[in-house]
């Protein structure tokens, strides 16, 4: 496996478009991971609280269209 530093000197000796193209990989890859751990949250009921608080501001009618 190589080191931190190995591959971070290979990422900057990419080329411009090869570095883009990781660069995007990257994104969708922490995109996906940050779907994934919403939906295991929502699914145990870890983000129950959004909506309890959401339904006490519109209770309290501090909601606003938008």
């Amino acid at each position: 496996m190589k080191t931190f530093e190995e591959v971070k000197s290979q990422i900057e000796a990419l080329p411009h478009h090869e570095y883009m193209k990781l660069v995007h990989w990257f994104a969708e890859r922490d995109a996906e991971s940050w779907d994934k751990e919403i939906e295991i949250d929502a699914a145990n009921g870890n983000l129950d609280f959004l909506v309890e608080e959401a339904l006490d501001e519109k209770r309290k009618e501090k909601l606003r269209q938008i």
